[in-house]
């Protein structure tokens, strides 16, 4: 069994969206792990491991234009089963 089974991909379309920011809240207020926040001021791209992935979601619209949003399962995907 998986700590943090929702693997939760997005992009962000914004204006001045700093990584170091949004990497610092990550580590602040979610539960997870294989975090990655890559981009630039306009377009950042979200990879996180977590059991929640809506508040990840929810935090991510606030800064932008969210899409391009991929949730799966891995606790399914690793028994043979869609994610």
């Amino acid at each position: 069994m998986l700590e943090f089974k929702y693997d939760t991909q997005l992009l962000i379309d914004g204006d001045n969206i700093d990584e170091d920011v949004v990497n610092r809240y990550f580590r602040e207020h979610f539960a997870g792990d294989s975090l990655l926040v890559l981009g630039d001021e306009q377009t950042v791209k979200i990879h996180f491991h977590t059991n929640e992935p809506w508040k990840v979601l929810e935090y991510c619209a606030s800064l932008g234009e969210i899409y391009d949003i991929v949730v799966e399962d891995m606790d399914r995907q690793s028994r043979g089963l869609k994610g």
